[in-house]
């Protein structure tokens, strides 16, 4: 897994750690990333893939008791997600049919709290249309 981070000056903290990673295409023809769920936040929370290749998330929540989801909606794809993520794990699987960038997040909250996306649960996955 490659994974860049990126500082912006003058952001808040929860803002401007931006985490980069490829998804790694395995001999199957599936492309896959791992990724980590913690406290209100996705590691790598930018994920970049190629259009019309089958993806596997690996997601794996960190906290044993803050429950966390993954929620993904590319609609131009039929790609509608919501998954509760396991500390044991979560495979998320679907394939990509049009570029662009499409925002993924938790969508979940406790009581009179923020949703963990205002909390900075939240981050883009790109999709990379073929190169000629």
């Amino acid at each position: 897994m490659l994974a860049v981070l990126f500082v912006f000056p003058g952001m808040a903290a929860a803002e401007r750690n931006i985490t980069t990673a490829h998804a790694v295409l395995g001999d199957d023809g599936i492309q896959r990333l791992e990724m980590v769920a913690g406290s209100y936040f996705y590691e790598p929370n930018y994920i970049i893939v190629k259009l019309g290749i089958p993806v596997e998330l690996s997601i794996k929540r960190e906290s044993k008791v803050v429950p966390h989801n993954f929620v993904l909606n590319i609609e131009a794809s039929g790609i509608d997600i919501e998954e509760k993520i396991s500390t044991k794990g979560t495979l998320i699987r679907f394939t990509p049919n049009v570029a662009g960038e499409f925002p993924f997040y938790c969508s979940l909250k406790l009581l009179f709290f923020k949703r963990h996306r205002d909390k900075g649960m939240e981050g883009v996955l790109e999709v990379l249309a073929a190169t000629p």
